[in-house]
Formats: structure tokens, sequence, C-alpha cells
């Protein structure tokens, strides 16, 4: 027999396992995470801590499942993988999945006999993508299992050492998730008078997320999930193990199914999700309308005060004569049912007669925020086609040329004051429109979302069942009318006799105005959006804010820490979270903070009465507790659609599956959240490219398409990103057109002509290329942060000089958070926005011990310009002995400013900024 030559045995070794790693490379991602939905926030470091709960599947089901197996030639094994990863699959909506599972690795006759551990673990990739059947599954993972058996004699740790993925301490390598067969027989161990039995011991230890272990057993297959306790609650493993159970009884019954049609929730907990926890039904009037409900209170209550601005006030009695007024010759101008009013007004009297009038009259009001660029006001006058204007006379110019009739509510009152003062007879019905409101719109231009009579209604009457707002209460008003939440701060206090307190206009950006009226006022109920509540809560000497008994939040998610420090600071005031998109009757869900509460994030809570509330997978399939879903809106409180825009209405407005009522419909808000163990909802995020930044909901789609419309701009992308926590910004990413390269001055000021300030992105990025996947999707994750301290718009860098420069520099160093500022450096091109504006006000009101109108920092949006003017009125304004107290102010804060060095660094000669 001729002998192998010396090496050939390891030189063959050597062959054979760079192929199995050749193989396993084109196989497995490095970099792949499964993400469960856990209970707690992921570690940054996965402790080895873990807990078991086993449950025992009937030897009936079990029997059905090895003889589906075998009718299609498959293992048991098999089965039972493919309806794990039909449950994983359903728990992330992931469609590439990553499972680990041992092997013995005696795959050789030779390798039976011998003693020793052969164990190894191999990585089961498969992809549920094109929605397969069961039964399409099994032949997948029959083949995926297959493969990696004939390839299983590379070790992990060398299969891991050679793919290199990238380490980190939260997530064990190359799979997360494990699947465990366990079918070899094992006879009973017996000694005289002693029946033995394997129990698998409780170590308290795990070594992934989640491994599922499935044990044959002569009565039965009994499953053990073993979790991490970092991860999981014990109730979520608990439902984890009958969604499986549930599956594969769904399985047994029809392996025909698509994985996406196949049952995953006991029947219990799916009456639960659809039926307990939705809002309650309540009988509430179904033929009211909003004007109707405030005229039933105004006869109840005619000489009390209903509205103040100001100096000015007004009664029930007078507040619904001048409304009765306007609506009579709205009227005369042929106002009616369906007819739509727009509404160009700043906050005032005049606002809230010409709501209340319009809709006395029967038509829907429409707001047109004047602050808005005439081309946006342009495009919603064009959608919302209104037959009269209403407009106060000193903003006539910022209107866009139109076509409809236009009337001075404040100049113009002599005409209207001589129209009867009695309430015009109802022409409109609970089903008639009431508004319309804009939102942002993918496709460039805003749409219109309308909502009715009835479900607004139906959102008050809740609000006052909840909250009880009495005859002694002030509710402030201060939201733009623009956007959802000013419907229940104008209509809401009026139908209950409180007193309706308006802001002046702008004043709601302007934290120390606010906090002086609500004292003066002795204002009881406002509104603020999450941002705006963090700058707000930072005011000192929010004692004289003791009137305060509830704040509602809504507009944006609402952090922990942020309800906390509202908490706290005011612990006499109630706090409630609130949920709902424009396209509804404002909020849908609503939730009362507590002090102290264990919290991932604050929920948005419950639904309100005769709302429903569905959280739905991809197939429009209830998803179980703690699963994230898109959030989808039934009942009473769905809009009727968007003006003027069937097709976007019949894709965002979907019949209503689990409705019992004919016709019904739910909303697809494009928001994703989950279900909570206790029935209330934790809002996730989004699933599309929608935004909400400072309350305002954004379509980045639509800043794209108009940027694109620049002309050197050839690709672009916006994104909005949080490179510090809590300062959420717009940054445009851009390719210029050939040998043109734009200024970021020169695109905002482009924008700044079709959008609204909020929607104008803090800073401009030029890109070679858009990083693109190998798809040739974009990558938004590789978009680089932007270099905001060098978006000087082109401008040479000169450093501050003047003691005023310095401080005012220094300011805008610590509030933006960039590395230098220089004179000429616009505040908005260095991520500047209206709530950081807020923060430099103050500061600066603080330092400099003087009067400064917020309007200035955006008149004056420079370091110089600012500093000149400050300047010139501190220069008008000051006895010597007050600039004096001044100037030691200014000097004191430079110095903790600059470090404490007494002196700032171009005061040494260095030509560096403050």
């Amino acid at each position: 027999m001729r002998s192998s030559p010396p090496g050939s045995a390891s030189r063959s070794r050597v062959r054979c396992s760079k192929t199995q790693l050749s193989w396993w490379r084109e196989r497995l991602d490095p970099n792949a995470i499964l993400e469960l939905p856990a209970d707690r926030p992921r570690p940054t470091a996965l402790s080895p801590h873990g807990a078991r709960q086993t449950v025992m599947l009937p030897p009936a089901l079990t029997q059905t499942l090895k003889s589906l197996g075998q009718r299609e030639g498959k293992t048991l094994f098999v089965t039972l993988l493919a309806a794990f990863e039909v449950l994983l699959h359903r728990y992330t909506g992931q469609e590439d999945l990553v499972v680990g599972t041992p092997i013995a690795g005696r795959g050789r006759s030779e390798l039976e006999g011998m003693i020793g551990l052969f164990i190894n673990t191999l990585a089961l990739r498969t992809s549920l993508s094109g929605r397969p059947s069961f039964r399409e599954l099994m032949g997948r993972v029959h083949q995926t299992t297959v493969d990696a058996f004939a390839h299983q004699e590379l070790p992990f740790e060398r299969l891991v050492d050679a793919l290199k993925p990238e380490r980190r301490l939260s997530h064990s390598p190359l799979f997360q998730v494990m699947f465990i067969l366990q079918n070899a027989p094992m006879p009973p161990l017996q000694a005289p008078g002693l029946v033995m039995e394997f129990q698998q011991p409780e170590t308290g230890t795990t070594k992934f997320d989640l491994t599922l272990i499935a044990t044959e057993l002569p009565e039965g297959l009994r499953l053990v999930a073993e979790y991490s306790t970092d991860l999981f609650e014990p109730e979520t493993i608990t439902r984890l193990l009958a969604h499986y159970q549930t599956l594969l009884s769904g399985i047994a019954a029809n392996p025909e199914q698509p994985i996406s049609a196949l049952p995953i929730l006991p029947e219990p907990e799916r009456h639960t999700l659809l039926a307990d926890w939705n809002g309650a039904p309540t009988s509430y009037p179904r033929d009211a309308c909003l004007h109707q409900l405030i005229e039933a209170q105004v006869a109840r209550t005619p000489e009390a005060v209903a509205l103040t601005y100001e100096d000015q006030s007004l009664t029930y009695a007078e507040l619904d004569a001048r409304a009765n007024q306007l609506a009579w010759h709205l009227r005369s101008l042929g106002v009616g049912p369906e007819s739509r009013v727009g509404l160009c007004l700043e906050r005032s009297l005049e606002m809230v007669i010409s709501l209340l009038a319009t809709l006395k009259a029967g038509g829907a009001y429409v707001p047109l925020d004047p602050a808005y660029p005439q081309e946006r006001l342009g495009w919603m006058l064009e959608d919302a086609s209104p037959t009269v204007l209403l407009v106060q006379e000193r903003l006539l110019s910022r209107l866009p040329s139109q076509s409809a009739r236009v009337v001075c509510v404040d100049s113009g009152w002599a005409d209207i004051s001589s129209q009867p003062r009695h309430v015009p007879p109802a022409l409109a019905g609970a089903n008639s429109l009431a508004y319309i409101i804009f939102t942002s719109g993918s496709t460039g231009r805003p749409k219109g979302a309308m909502n009715e009579h009835h479900p607004v209604v139906n959102r008050l009457l809740w609000m006052q069942d909840e909250y009880k707002l009495g005859a002694q209460d002030v509710v402030l008003q201060k939201t733009p009318f623009s956007f959802d939440v000013s419907v229940w701060e104008f209509f809401w206090p009026l139908m209950q006799g409180a007193r309706l307190v308006l802001a002046k206009p702008g004043g709601h950006q302007d934290p120390d105005y606010l906090a002086r009226l609500i004292s003066q006022e002795r204002v009881t109920t406002l509104h603020f959006v999450p941002s705006m509540l963090k700058v707000f809560l930072e005011e000192p000497e929010l004692e004289r804010c003791a009137s305060l008994k509830r704040v509602v939040c809504s507009g944006e998610a609402l952090p922990v820490e942020l309800q906390d420090q509202c908490l706290q600071r005011l612990p006499w005031a109630e706090l409630h979270n609130l949920y709902g998109p424009t396209e509804a009757a404002v909020d849908v869900t609503y939730y009362a903070c507590k002090v102290r509460e264990s919290l991932r994030s604050v929920p948005i809570g419950r639904a309100v009465a005769n709302t429903q509330i569905r959280i739905l997978d991809g197939q429009l399939q209830p998803v179980p507790v703690g699963v994230p879903g898109e959030l989808y809106i039934g009942g009473v409180q769905v809009g009727r659609g968007y003006r003027a825009r069937p097709d976007l209405t019949a894709e965002r407005f979907i019949p209503d599956a689990f409705s019992s009522t004919q016709g019904a419909r739910m909303y697809r808000t494009g928001d994703v959240a989950r279900w909570l163990p206790d029935g209330n909802i934790e809002y996730v995020g989004r699933a599309d490219f929608q935004v909400k930044i400072r309350g305002f909901r954004i379509e980045l789609g639509e800043i794209e398409t108009l940027l694109a419309q620049h002309p050197s701009v050839r690709q672009v992308a916006v994104v909005a990103r949080e490179d510090r926590p809590g300062d959420k910004r717009l940054v445009a990413y851009l390719v210029a057109a050939p040998e043109q390269t734009p200024a970021a001055a020169e695109l905002r000021s482009f924008l700044q002509t079709r959008l609204p300030e909020h929607m104008v992105p803090s800073a401009f990025v030029v890109l070679e290329k858009l990083p693109l996947s190998p798809n040739g999707k974009l990558e938004r994750r590789a978009l680089p942060a932007p270099d905001l301290g060098g978006q000087s718009a082109g401008q040479p860098f000169e450093a501050p000089r003047t003691e005023v420069e310095q401080l005012i520099a220094g300011i805008w160093k610590e509030v933006l958070q960039v590395e230098r500022v220089g004179l000429d450096d616009p505040f908005f091109a260095l991520g500047g926005n209206s709530l950081l504006a807020l923060q430099v006000h103050r500061r600066l009101k603080t330092a400099l011990g003087t009067g400064l109108a917020l309007t200035q920092l955006f008149q004056y949006p420079t370091v110089r310009t600012l500093a000149d003017r400050l300047s010139k009125q501190e220069g008008t304004q000051d006895s010597a002995q007050t600039g004096r107290a001044r100037a030691e102010a200014r000097r004191a804060f430079t110095r903790r400013v600059s470090g404490g060095r007494g002196r700032t660094d171009s005061q040494d000669g260095d030509d560096s900024d403050v």
C-alpha cells in the first residue's frame, strides 16, 4: 500500500478549511443584527444574566407537525426552525434572518464512538422575502440547513475571526438568537429501587438574547425559552411562547397560508387589543355643531368674560353678537355649508370672532398664517378655493393675488356692524366641514386635512369629561391657528364658560412673556410642544405661575427627563401627554404623567372616547403586545381626507376591516408604536421620511422637491439629525451641478421664499456624491455630520473685538455648541433656530441687564449687526450709573464664558474667536 506524501493530509485540511471559509463568507453579513423588541433599553455591555420558561405542546400537535414534515420530506428540526423564523419575522419585520444552532460535529462514522467534545455552532441564514407560504419557507430552511451542514467543519471561532464583525459588548457576533432541537433518544437511567430523569439545570445565565430549546418527549414537545433578563420581562417570554404555540397550531391547520397570514395571537389577546383597549363607547350628541355648543354656553352665562386680549375683553354675549354680525355678512357673500373661508389674521379678538362667525355662517375656516411665504400661501389658497378671505388690513400686502372676496375684519367693521346681532338660522350639520388645516406634503406642496363638526365635538366633549374645565378656569391660547392644537384652545373653554386669554402675536415664543401673562391672568390651562416646554422650564421664578392646574403636551415625543423636570418645577400642576395627527380631530390618545415613574419613554396613552387605535404590521394584521407596528386610527375622530387630493385620501384613509360599522375607515398615520402590557401605547418613531421638529410635522420630500428646483442643485437629500441629545435639526445634503457650488446663504434664501421658517434646513452640506447602498438606495446613515461652525455663508472669518461682540459670540458658542463664531456669521447659518434664539435672548437679557426684543435676533442675525444695534440702544437709554452696572454684568459674563481667565482669547492677541 502506498503511503501519502508527508504533510499531504495537513495540506488537504488547509484546502478544505479555505473552501469552507470562502463559502461562509459569501453567505453571511458579519454586521447583521436581529433586534427583538425588548422591554428595556439594550445596555452597552450585555450581562450573562438569564432565566428560563417552559411550556409543553400537546402530543396531538406534535404528531401533526411531524406528519407535516414527513409529507414534505423535511425533518421536525426544519419545521420547528421555520416556524421560529416566522415568529422572529413577525416580531421584527426583518426578512433576512440569521439563527444559530449547535451541531454534534460527528459527521463521520469513525467519530461516533470517540470520547470528547466535537460540538460546533452554525449560523443559518434564511430569506423570508416575497411573501412565501409556510410550505415554501420549509423548502428554503431545508436547503439552508443542508448547505450549512455540508460546511460544518469550520470552527465557529475561526469563522468569527475571519469575518471580523464589528465587536460590540451589547451583541453576540453573527447571530443573537439560537434554536436547538434535542431529539436523540435518552433511555431512562435505572438502579435498584431508583428511576432517574434528566433535568435541564437552571443556571441563571444565557449566552444569547434568546434561545429556544425544543425537546421530544413521550408526552409531547417541551419548549424552553432561555432569555436575557437584561432585555426581557418574564411576562414577555410567556407571551412569546404562547405566540409560538398559536403559530404552530395555525401551521398544522393550513401550511399553505402565506407566513404573513398565519395566526400568532391567542384569541384572548386579540380581543384585548382590538376591543378592550380602545376608547370607551360614549353617547355624546351626534347632531351638534361646535358653534351651537358655544351658543348654549352664551345662553347660560351671557355676562361672564369670554375672551381677553391684552387690555381688551368681550363677554360671552358680546362675542356672540359680533360673531353673529360677521356670520350674517358672510352669508350675504355666499358662504354656506362646505364653503371655505380663508383667515389670514394675527392673534387678536378679530381672530376668535372670525373663527366663530365662519362656523355660524355654515362654512369651514382655513387658517392662513401671515408668517408663511407668499408662494406657500398661494398654494394653500389655490387648493382651498375659499369663497371669502377674512384679513386684517395691515396684512393685505402679504397675500398673493387670488380671486376670493376680501373682507377686512378690522377697518371694514363699520359695514359688518350693520348686520343683525341674533344667531343666524343653522345651515351646517354635524357632518359638515368645520375646518381645513394644511400640513407638509411630500410632493413639494402642502396638503389640506379636512375635519367635520361631529369628530371635533366628540373630542372636546371627551376632553371636558376627562379634565373638568369650569367657569373659574382660564385657558391660554398661544398655539398658531395653523396648528390643530389651537382647535381645542379656542373652542373648549368657550363651550364650558371658562375665560380664553390670547397671547400677543409672537408671544408663544417668548417664555418670559408667557410666565408674566400666566401670572397676570391667572391662567390654569395651557399647551406646550415638548421642545418649547423645555425652554419654558428654564425660565427663572416659575413660582409666579402658581395658578397653573394642568399643562398639556403634544406635537412631538415627550422625553422622560422633560416630564420629570416639569413635575419637579411645577409640582402643583398636572402634566398630560396627548397624541394625534391633523388628519384626525386633534388628539386621539391621552396619558396622565406621574412622578417617579420608571419608564423608557413617556407613553402616549390610551384612546379617547369612541376612538379605536390599531397597531398593525405590513399586512394589516394586529401585532402582539410589545411588538412595534404602524399606528392606525379608527372610529369617530377620523377626518374626512385631503382637500382636492382623492388619490392621497384613498392611500391614507383605508377601509377599517376591524369595524362593524358599514363604510368605516381608518387613517394610516405612518407612526410606529407598540402596546405596553398595561394597555398604554408607546410611540416609537416614524415609518417613513416624515419627521416632527418643534411640534411641526414635516415631509422631508417637500423640502427635497423644492431644493431640487434650484439651478445649482443636481441631487439632494434632507434628513433630520440629532447629533446632540434634544437638538433635532434639518440638514440638507446636495450634489452641485457641474462647475457650481451654491452658497448656504443662497440656498437658504431660495427656500425662505417658499417654506416657513421651521422647514428651512439649519445646514447645507455639499458632497461630491450621495452615499448609496449596494442596491442603489440612499445610505442615510453614511451622511456626515454637518460642520456648523464652518457654515459662514462664504464670509471671511473676522474675530469679535469689542466687549459686546465678544459677549454675543460667547453666548452663541455656548448655545449653538460650535467651535467659533465670527463677526459676520449668520446665527441661522450656524445651526440656529427659533428655540435656540429664545435661549440666546434670555442669556443676553441676563448679561446686559437691559430690555431686548426677541424679534431683534431675527432682524440683526450676525454678531456685528446685533452688537451695533445693542450699542446704539444702550447709548440712547442708559444713565451713567446704569451703564456701569451693565458693563460690570457683561464683564462677569465674559469671565464665565472665557473659563475664568478674566479676558478672552482675542484680547491675548490671538485671532481665534471667543
